[in-house]
Order: C-alpha cells, then sequence, then structure tokens
C-alpha cells in the first residue's frame, strides 16, 4: 500500500511539474511580454495549480462521476468569474481557458509510470508532450504573426467630423491627438447639445497593449461603458 501511494504520488507530481511548467512558458513568455499585466499573471499561474489538484481529488471518484464534477466545477468556475468579477478582455479570457484546459489535461492523464523509466518515454507522457508543443506553437505562432487590436473610449469634442465622409479626417485627427495608429473608430452615443459624441477608438499597439486602468467615462447621470 505505501509503495504504491509513493507511486501514485510520483506520477502525480511529475505531471503537476510538467503542467505548471507549461503554463507558466506560456503566461510569462506569451502572454506576459505583451500585456504586461501582473493581476493576470498572478491568476493565470494560481489557478492553474488550483485546477490541478481540483481535478485530480475529483478523479479519486467513480470515473464517470469524476467527469460529471469536473465539467459542473469547470462550469461554476466561469460562471463566477463572469458574473462576480469585473470583465475580462478576450484575450485575457482565453489564456485563461487554455491555462485551465492544460490543467486538467494534466490532471486526468493516465499514470506515467515512474516505478518503470521503460513507461517514461512512452506514450502517456508523449501525449502530454505532444500536447503542450502543438498548444504552445500555435499561441506563438498567432502572437507573432498577429498585431494586438486594442480599443479605447473617447469623449470626442469635434462633433462636426463624425460624419461618414469625414471619416479620414477624423481619423487624422485623433491620430495627431493621442499618437495612435488607428485603425478603425465607431461612433457611439452622440450629445448635440453639448457638442460631444462618444467614440471608441481601434488601434494597433506598438508590442505591449495598453492596460485597462479605467475605461470607463461617466457624463453626468449617464455612463458609458467599454464593453
Amino acid at each position: 500500500m505505501e509503495n504504491l501511494f509513493s507511486i501514485t504520488f510520483g506520477d502525480t507530481m511529475i505531471r503537476f511539474l510538467i503542467c505548471l511548467i507549461v503554463n507558466w512558458f506560456i503566461v510569462h513568455f506569451l502572454y506576459f511580454r505583451k500585456a504586461n499585466r501582473r493581476d493576470f499573471y498572478f491568476t493565470f499561474v494560481i489557478i492553474s495549480v488550483a485546477i490541478f489538484f481540483l481535478v485530480y481529488l475529483m478523479m479519486g471518484m467513480d470515473r464517470g462521476k469524476a467527469t460529471m464534477g469536473v465539467g459542473l466545477g469547470l462550469f461554476g468556475i466561469f460562471s463566477i468569474m463572469r458574473y462576480r468579477t469585473d470583465t475580462m478582455p478576450v484575450r485575457e479570457m482565453t489564456y485563461l481557458f487554455v491555462v485551465v484546459c492544460l490543467s486538467v489535461v494534466h490532471a486526468m492523464a493516465d499514470n506515467l509510470g515512474v516505478d518503470d523509466l521503460g513507461k517514461m518515454i512512452g506514450t502517456p507522457l508523449a501525449e502530454l508532450v505532444t500536447i503542450d508543443i502543438v498548444i504552445i506553437g500555435v499561441i506563438y505562432a498567432f502572437e507573432r504573426l498577429l498585431k494586438v487590436d486594442a480599443s479605447k473610449l473617447i469623449q470626442y469634442d469635434r462633433i462636426e467630423l463624425i460624419k461618414p465622409e469625414k471619416r479620414q479626417e477624423l481619423i487624422q485627427d485623433i491620430e495627431e491627438r493621442t499618437g495612435l495608429k488607428v485603425t478603425k473608430i465607431d461612433v457611439g452615443a452622440i450629445d448635440f447639445l453639448r457638442d460631444m459624441a462618444m467614440l471608441r477608438v481601434h488601434y494597433e499597439a506598438d508590442g505591449t497593449a495598453d492596460k485597462e486602468v479605467d475605461n470607463k467615462i461617466k457624463i453626468k447621470n449617464s455612463e458609458y461603458e467599454h464593453v
């Protein structure tokens, strides 16, 4: 019994270390280099650890019940994040989903067999490494190929430029005043009484996406949010 426990625990810790290293690599080298968000850095790493052991303990139950329990548990986690916290940007939500999925995959993987060195290079370990390499490769490729597209809400005063035929003048004015490389502008609420319009300005981020510091603008009793 003691030998069996040590084998199982050793398999678990090897899979945990692989999971932790892979998730840390994704968060540190692929996400953090561009986003520079320490709050999400902390969140992703800690959630990966918590999810791994949560799923691992659930797998101690009957296989069918464990699968259902894992599904319900993950649904609950994402529901809490959706309704009990501030809206998370799409890019951050994608990385969170990747981290959670990798933690689940590593926790539910078959035992590697630490008592037999032959099994260490066998199918279970090879599958995990292959999955990790594929996911890292795909994220790296798209991070390199695609430019970071960010957006800001701007309370704009030159309301005469919001006409469709003057869109180029509007873009040029925004670029001169903000220094951003504007790719698209969406016109939102318009207030003719105060000669003001709300614009969502999309622009190319220069390698590091701006932090979502406070993308809300309150005007008297109205509030326009960045969604």
